[in-house]
């Protein structure tokens, strides 16, 4: 029998579905976020890097700091507080 693939991208195919052809606009990966701002997690599924667990898809989060390209969010899960690094691609803004 052939043993299971516990990869990063496994029952994602749902998930990380595009459209044919489709192709992000350079802005989505030049996006500036402020500290204490809103965000929500929409994983980009052409760039790899900086990529959250798939489980965080959809979620909201606060952006407590910057480290290099990426940003340091803060958000609950389980009622524990997780830290996750995630670029910009990743992410949008929370429309209020």
């Amino acid at each position: 029998m052939v043993t299971h693939s516990k990869g990063p991208r496994r029952k994602s195919r749902k998930k990380l579905r595009q459209r044919a052809g489709y192709r992000p606009t350079i802005t989505k990966f030049l996006q500036e976020f402020k500290v204490n701002e809103k965000v929500v997690i929409d994983i980009e599924p052409s760039s790899q890097k900086g990529m959250p667990a798939l489980r965080f898809q959809g979620r909201v989060a606060e952006v407590v700091g910057k480290r290099g390209r990426a940003y340091v969010l803060k958000l609950k899960d389980g009622g524990k507080e997780k830290t996750l690094i995630v670029r910009p691609e990743h992410l949008k803004r929370v429309s209020s």
